[in-house]
């Protein structure tokens, strides 16, 4: 059997006609992308105009059946995003100063705007950074894995496309999700079902797609899975405050929004944005996580504030928002989650776990959450 090619999946989409006069997917350059994974498993993307999006998911459905029916695919996914119109231009003066004169840019529109319904999920929690790098990702895993401790049916949905990392957090590297009929079966590990963009691609291959295209991955991914009964879902955000985290805001029905950031100056800045942004589009700020507080000296128990101390306390009382709780710098945190064993999980009974405990219990509260039974155990995939 002939290797699977891109080009004989373009020839296959050539024959898919489309009423009227389109032509078909290709010709009428709805084609955006298409990734082989393991020589078996295809990802297309459809690029089509924002004023069709919300009709076209019978084409959608025919490409990945007519995908999916090739030889050699095993598994198909097509993923149909709306390309956005360009915006109208901003005033401007004849000096061609540049400046938007303190105008504020207007969200982006999106073709069947309002929020997803997500049945059986009952709160939504984001946990969200104004940058990269200050540990949001490992704050998430935690968080939901301490949420399910507290005997809460928890799921964990990886936002972060151009990042994912939860396929490596929660233990679930390498490994597919199956489906029922058309509905995606998150996989589940440590008692929390799992659900990323990165079970899909491969690991070394770039995401290099424009806003629309990953709000309409993201969508898609969160309508077309099981998630089955769920008290709360933990949603790892992207860093920043572009359009992805403005959007994702818009669309799901967030009960709150975490904010995690490191003690310094410029991080404590970009979470203010951060903060900021969520309290712009409605959604309550359930507070401020302070992430790499402090170092204890494993050998004589010295504490070192390596990027400072008691900065996202500070901000948050400036911001009148709630400070959550402080998360040591340690060794034993990273190591764990790169090991898809968080420290939630690897040692349950220390100080990281009831750090993260506590802050799991206090988020529970603020969103009206009722008091759960703990687990005795987790589920080991």
């Amino acid at each position: 059997m002939s290797a699977l090619t891109k080009d004989a999946v373009v020839q296959v989409l050539r024959e898919i006609a489309l009423s009227g006069a389109q032509g078909d997917v290709v010709s009428a350059g709805w084609l955006g992308d298409i990734v082989i994974q393991n020589g078996s498993d295809v990802v297309v993307t459809l690029e089509v105009p924002a004023d069709l999006g919300p009709k076209l998911e019978p084409v959608r459905q025919k490409v990945e059946e007519v995908v999916q029916s090739m030889p050699g695919v095993t598994r198909a996914a097509v993923i149909l995003t709306a390309q956005r119109a360009a915006a109208p231009a901003a005033h401007t003066h004849s000096d061609s100063c540049g400046h938007n004169h303190g105008q504020a840019p207007q969200a982006p529109k999106q073709a069947g705007a309002g929020k997803l319904e997500l049945p059986g999920v009952k709160k939504i929690i984001a946990v969200a950074s104004g940058k990269g790098g200050v540990g949001k990702s490992t704050t998430a895993a935690n968080l939901a894995l301490a949420l399910s401790r507290m005997g809460l049916k928890v799921a964990l949905f990886d936002a972060d496309i151009y990042g994912p990392s939860m396929p490596l957090m929660m233990g679930l590297a390498g490994i597919k999700p199956g489906n029922r009929g058309d509905r995606i079966l998150p996989l589940e590990n440590h008692g929390v079902k799992v659900m990323s963009i990165g079970f899909m691609m491969p690991d070394d291959a770039p995401i290099i797609w424009r806003g629309p295209m990953v709000m309409g991955a993201l969508e898609q991914l969160l309508r077309e899975v099981e998630w089955g009964d769920v008290d709360v879902m933990v949603v790892d955000m992207p860093p920043g405050t572009g359009d992805t985290q403005l959007t994702m805001s818009q669309r799901v029905p967030l009960a709150g929004a975490v904010i995690v950031s490191t003690p310094q100056d410029i991080a404590l800045l970009d979470a203010r944005k951060g903060l900021n942004m969520f309290r712009k589009v409605e959604v309550p700020v359930l507070g401020v996580i302070e992430n790499m507080s402090y170092y204890v000296c494993p050998s004589c128990g010295h504490r070192e504030h390596v990027f400072s101390h008691g900065g996202a306390r500070q901000a948050a009382e400036q911001l009148e928002a709630d400070f959550l709780g402080e998360i040591p710098l340690d060794i034993k945190i990273r190591e764990t989650a790169d090991e898809g064993t968080p420290i939630v999980v690897a040692d349950p009974q220390g100080a990281h776990a009831k750090a993260y405990g506590e802050i799991a219990r206090k988020v529970w509260e603020k969103v009206g959450g009722a008091p759960a039974k703990p687990r005795p155990r987790f589920k080991i995939f």
